[in-house]
Parts: C-alpha cells; sequence; structure tokens
C-alpha cells in the first residue's frame, strides 16, 4: 500500500501541490499564532521601580470585597478598585514611630526598612503588604503589562482561529475537487478488482502522508516566522517592546497534529464519496457532474446556515451590545459563510441559469458553467469565503465605530470642548458662557445577589450645566434631577427605574452608599452612562469640558485649561483592531489565491479534449481562452455576489441591533476593501485557467 501511495503521490504531484502549500501555510500560521499566544501569557516580572529600596511596602485597599449569594452559601467576591485607598493616618503614624517610613508619589503606599513579619503583625488587616517582587504593585499602572498583552492575546487567538477555519476549508475542497477528477482512475480500479475499501484507504493513506509532510514543513515554518511576527507587532506599537516568542513545544506538537488531522478530515468525505461508486457508473459519469450536492454535504450545509441565522435573530434580539463587539462580528458569521460555501453546488447552477448570454462564448460559459457544477463550485466557494470575511469583518467595524462616532457627536450640543489629564478650571465662566466639567470614574453595583459589577462612569462637576449641554438618549426621568444622592444609569442596569435606590460603592472602595435614579438612558453603544456627581467620584480628575457661548472668552478659557480638541471616538476599529482584520482577511485571501490556482490548473488541465472538440467545430484559440476565462470570471462573479448577500444579513442584522440599543444606524458596506478582494480572486482565477488552456490550444 506504501508504495502504491507514495507512486501515485509521484506520478500526480502537480494535482496534490496546491493541498500541500495550503496546508504547510496553514500548519504554519498556527505555529506562529501558537508561539505568540503562549507568550502573551506570560508577562516578565518587573523590579519594583517605586519602592526598590525598601524590602516592605505597605499599601492601601486596592480591593473591594463584597459578600454576595451563591446558591445557599455566602461568597466573598473582589474587584480591583480604579486606584488603592490611602494608607491609613494613624497606621503611617505608628510605622514613622518604629521603623524608617519612606513615602513616595502618594498617599496610598509607603516603603517600611523593617522586617516583613513584624510589619506584618502590626499592621494586620488593615492594608496590605508587599515584599519581593510583589512591591512592583505598587509602581503607577501595574497592570500595564499584562492588559498591553489583552489585545494582543485576542487579535492572535482570532487569527488563529481563522487560520484554521480557511484551511480547513481549502484543503477539504482541494481534496474533494482533485478526487471528482480521478473518477476514471477509480473506475478502471474498480474493474480491476479494488474494492470500496481499498480506495478508501488509498485516499486516506495519501492524505495522511501529504499531512505528516506538509506539517513538517509548516512547523519548519512556524519556528521562522515567530520570531519575524514578534518584531513586526513591536514595530507597530502592537505589543510592547519586551514581546518575544520561543519557548514552549506545544504550539509545534498542536500545528503538527492539526495539520494531519485536517488532511484526514479533507480526504474522509471524498474517500467515502470514492468508495460508493461502481466501476461502470464511474466511466459513464466521468465527465458528468451529477449528484453534486450529497445529502451529507446538504443537510450540513443547511443546518449551518440555519444555525448562523439563528444564532444572529437570537442575539439581536437578547443580547444587541453583544454584536457591536469584535469576538461576536469576527467568529459568528462563520457559521453562515460555512453553510453557504458548502450549499454552492446547488446555488452556482441557479446562478449561471440567470446569465443573459449573447453569441457563442456567452452560451458555452453559461452551459459549462452550469454543466460543470463541481468545478465552478469549487471556484466560487473559497471566493465566497474571502468576500464575505471582507464585507462582514471590515463592515461590521466600520458600521460600530460610525455608530459611535454619531453618537459621541450627539452626546453634547456644545460647540467647544477639550480633553486632556487634569484639565486646569478657570476661576470663573466667562460672562454668557456655560461650562460642563467631567471626569471618568467607576462605580460598583450589586447585581442581584450573586454578583458585583463595575461600571466606567463620568463624575460631573456642575450638575445644571451638565444637563444644559447634555443631548443624552433620556428614556425617563431628568437630568437635572442628578444631585449628590442619586445616578444617572443606563438600562443596563438591573434597577433602572426612575425613583429606584441603587447599592452603590464608589471608585475607591468606600460605600456602600444607596442613590436615586434620577434619570435612565439608551444603552447605546455602550458608553452611555452611568453619571454621578464629584461627591461620589473620590479622586476624579477633570478630563474633558463641554463649553457654550461666551464668544472668545470662552475659547482662551479653554485654551489656557492644558487641554486639546478631544480626539474622535474609535470603536470596534482601533489601530489594533484593524491590524487584526487585515491580517484575517490577508490569510483568507492567500488561501483563496493558492485554491483558486490549483483548482484551476487542475481542471483545465485536464479538458484537452473538450478544447480539442471546440477547434474541430472551428472555434479559434482566442474563442476558447475567451470561453476558459469567462467561466472562471462567472465562477468569481457568482461568488462574490453570495458573498455579498451573507455580508448584507450580517450588517442587516448589526442594523437592527444598532436600532434596538437605540443606537444611530450607520451602516457602511467597505466596497474598496470587497472590490480588492474580488480583483484579486479574479485575476488569479483568470491567470490559471488561461495559462494551461493556451498550452492545450498549441
Amino acid at each position: 500500500m506504501l508504495t502504491v501511495v507514495l507512486s501515485g503521490l509521484r506520478d500526480r504531484w502537480a494535482s496534490f501541490v496546491g493541498g500541500f502549500v495550503a496546508l504547510a501555510l496553514g500548519v504554519g500560521l498556527l505555529a506562529t499564532m501558537g508561539l505568540g499566544l503562549a507568550a502573551t501569557s506570560r508577562a516578565p516580572e518587573r523590579p519594583p521601580e517605586r519602592f526598590a529600596a525598601s524590602p516592605v511596602v505597605v499599601q492601601g485597599r486596592d480591593r473591594l470585597t463584597v459578600d454576595v449569594r451563591r446558591g445557599p452559601s455566602t461568597v466573598r467576591v473582589e474587584r480591583m478598585l480604579d486606584r488603592p485607598q490611602p494608607v491609613d493616618g494613624a497606621l503611617v503614624r505608628e510605622l514613622r514611630a518604629r521603623w524608617k517610613v519612606t513615602s513616595s508619589g502618594g498617599p496610598d503606599a509607603l516603603g517600611v526598612d523593617a522586617p516583613a513579619a513584624e510589619v506584618r503583625a502590626l499592621v494586620g488587616d488593615r492594608a496590605r503588604i508587599l515584599t519581593g517582587g510583589e512591591r512592583a504593585r505598587a509602581d503607577p499602572d501595574p497592570e500595564r503589562d499584562a492588559r498591553a498583552l489583552v489585545t494582543l492575546d485576542a487579535l492572535l487567538g482570532t487569527s488563529g482561529g481563522v487560520t484554521a477555519f480557511v484551511s480547513v476549508f481549502v484543503v477539504a475542497s482541494t481534496f474533494a475537487f482533485a478526487v471528482a477528477l480521478r473518477r476514471r482512475e477509480f473506475g478502471l480500479l474498480r474493474t480491476a478488482g479494488a474494492t470500496p475499501g481499498q480506495l478508501r484507504r488509498l485516499l486516506l493513506a495519501e492524505a495522511a502522508v501529504l499531512g505528516a509532510l506538509a506539517s513538517a514543513a509548516g512547523c519548519t515554518l512556524g519556528a521562522l516566522g515567530a520570531p519575524l511576527l514578534a518584531r513586526i507587532l513591536v514595530d507597530g506599537g502592537l505589543a510592547p517592546a519586551w514581546f518575544t516568542t520561543g519557548g514552549p513545544s506545544w504550539p509545534f506538537h498542536t500545528a503538527f497534529w492539526t495539520g494531519v488531522t485536517v488532511a484526514l478530515a479533507g480526504a474522509f468525505a471524498a474517500s467515502r464519496r470514492a468508495g460508493k461508486v461502481g466501476p461502470a457508473a464511474a466511466l459513464r459519469e466521468a465527465d458528468i457532474d451529477a449528484d453534486v450536492l450529497p445529502p451529507g454535504r446538504a443537510v450540513l450545509g443547511t443546518g449551518l446556515v440555519l444555525a448562523g441565522l439563528g444564532l444572529l435573530a437570537w442575539t439581536c434580539a437578547t443580547d444587541p451590545s453583544a454584536l457591536l463587539k469584535r469576538k461576536t462580528y469576527t467568529t459568528l458569521p462563520m457559521l453562515l459563510i460555512t453553510g453557504a460555501a458548502l450549499l454552492s453546488p446547488l446555488l452556482v447552477r441557479a446562478a449561471a441559469r440567470l446569465l443573459r448570454a449573447r453569441g457563442a462564448v456567452g452560451t458555452l460559459v453559461r452551459e459549462n458553467s452550469a454543466a460543470a457544477v463541481r468545478r465552478t463550485a469549487a471556484v466560487a466557494a473559497p471566493v465566497l469565503v474571502t468576500v464575505a470575511l471582507a464585507g462582514t469583518l471590515f463592515g461590521s467595524a466600520t458600521s460600530v465605530t460610525r455608530a459611535k462616532e454619531t453618537e459621541a457627536r450627539e452626546r453634547t450640543s456644545a460647540p467647544y470642548a477639550v480633553s486632556g489629564t487634569d484639565l486646569r478650571l478657570p476661576a470663573a465662566a466667562p460672562a454668557g458662557a456655560v461650562l460642563s466639567a467631567t471626569g471618568a470614574t467607576s462605580v460598583f453595583v450589586r447585581d442581584g445577589d450573586a454578583a458585583v459589577v463595575k461600571y466606567g462612569a463620568r463624575a460631573v462637576a456642575d450638575p445644571a450645566a451638565f444637563a444644559e449641554l447634555a443631548r443624552l438618549p433620556v428614556t425617563a426621568g431628568d437630568l437635572r434631577d442628578l444631585d449628590d444622592r442619586s445616578i444617572v444609569v443606563n438600562e443596563e442596569f438591573e434597577r433602572h427605574r426612575v425613583g429606584e435606590s441603587v447599592e452603590v460603592w464608589r471608585a475607591d472602595g468606600s460605600g456602600p452608599v444607596r442613590l436615586r435614579v434620577a434619570a435612565v438612558l439608551a444603552r447605546g453603544t455602550g458608553d452611555n452612562g452611568p453619571y454621578v456627581t464629584r461627591a461620589n467620584a473620590p479622586g476624579a480628575a477633570v478630563d474633558r469640558i463641554d463649553a457654550r457661548g461666551g464668544g472668545a472668552a470662552t475659547v482662551r478659557a479653554l485654551e489656557a485649561s492644558g487641554g486639546t480638541a478631544p480626539p474622535r471616538a474609535e470603536g470596534g476599529a482601533g489601530r489594533g483592531s484593524r491590524l487584526g482584520m487585515v491580517l484575517v482577511l490577508g490569510i483568507a485571501l492567500v488561501y483563496t489565491v493558492i485554491g483558486l490556482a490549483n483548482t484551476l490548473l487542475m481542471a483545465t488541465s485536464v479538458r484537452a479534449g473538450e478544447l480539442a472538440s471546440l477547434r474541430l467545430a472551428g472555434a479559434t484559440r482566442a474563442q476558447i481562452l475567451r470561453v476558459v476565462t469567462g467561466e472562471a470570471a462567472l465562477a468569481v462573479a457568482i461568488g462574490t455576489a453570495l458573498g455579498l448577500a451573507v455580508t448584507a444579513v450580517v450588517l442587516g442584522t448589526l442594523g437592527a441591533a444598532l436600532a434596538a440599543l437605540s443606537a444611530p444606524v450607520a451602516l457602511v458596506l467597505p466596497w474598496g476593501t470587497v472590490g480588492a478582494a474580488a480583483g484579486v480572486c479574479a485575476a488569479v482565477a483568470v491567470a490559471a485557467s488561461a495559462v494551461p488552456a493556451w498550452r492545450l490550444t498549441r
């Protein structure tokens, strides 16, 4: 068996090149992403900076601790505060009376030159004791390294998932089409006495050998590509300067065996189909596409389409805000895309018949495309995947960003605004001017009996000025009722009826306090509330000033505040998100190019008899080339149309979700990105079909 397999791979190497390259590239990318993900799981331990010379650090409490009910028992949960609380003054005096104490950068922590055990005995539970590497917890922004890796982890994880998704699809399609082209060979083997089981084992053995060789090559590519990826991420500002890859071997094992599994999975369905065909049927149907959509594929494709549509509708109805998140609009459409790709043989025939052909060339293009459904679908399906990914990813991200920007612009009626850190407020507002200063803070709210939720909030300095300038989507209540004993919430809060009381802990962990709901806002894109006064936002610094009226005096006052014009809101398409989408689309486009080139080179190369018959019937070489390239272009056009249909469904659902959230509906279809992807596919398809056709008609 092994001799037959190796001989077959050697004799038919051209038909396996595309699958080998696609699989090797997929394994290489998986290994690269795996090494990157492994690196994101470990941030380096930075040495303490603020209290490097102190063996012990006493830090104020940096966590809110609340008891909640979980079933019949009570559980203590912790939530990180925006900043640690100041160390108790009495405790500071006790420490200074016994040991040398160093203060640096604020009252939240101090260094103590004393044995840790003695300090711990004195402090007890009044503050946290940090020793060794833990002293870095008292440095400014101690979570910056871990936070820097969160976006990177999501980027690499999404890219790896899309790599696996597209590689499985392309490799499976390549094997299926290669098997379809070998029906005459299988018929001869059956005539010679080969059993269906032997044919299945032959194809699976070919896939195993090909998968092992391609996976080994891919692991080598991954080892070379991981350091390059790290440099690109660091140079692009998406990873901290210390980020490097390497170390664990599990990414190579995972990528290698994934590649072998993908190859076997791709060949499995094709091998079952090959084993079911009898000798006479295989010879008789060698050039006719019949039964191109087996029941299993039809059921799976229909199920995935229904599941994709159902999940989109269910998410829109139950949690519309989830559709605005990058993780959702990156992964959820894949069900719909996969289902449409599986059903493509059923769709392309009907689409090809819609072509209004003129002349002999146009008629041949239409009829050949409708008759050779496998060939047409094998070209249209990867184009569908690429166009749909381009449309859903970039379209969703751009639409969410546009909605956030529109919502941010509509949130205030102020013609002037500045933002920055620790803005300086004028001693008095200019004559005829209204100034509203706000700052970032947070509140902790009990959600039922089982959870405590942290909300990013805004602290209002002057509720009257804020109410006059704000144009928030109020669904109930009045912004003018906001005071030190109340809060403005949005519909996401469990208790969001005007007049109800909400139990709130402040940003420094103080509380709880009960605040009355003064007004309720629509959820919008996620930035609507809550709002509290500065009395309930300890430590909040002013970072934005909105102003109206006062003319030139107001402009001068804002210029003196130290702020700048507010930046545009960045929604789903920030720098990291854009790079991630480009990476995902680039992966899909590379695979599509490989799949198209391999499919059309194989398909056109076996059409020597058909093309010779056309020459005998009087067709010129130019006419034959127009027929062949026209078929390729039509298949790409069908794939593009199907991809746009999927995009329309996803963006339509996103629009419904924005409307349900009372957010601006600003849907954007990225015609430039979609057109570029379709154009590349068309160029590759035409070239890959024209080159072998030119050789066969010489």
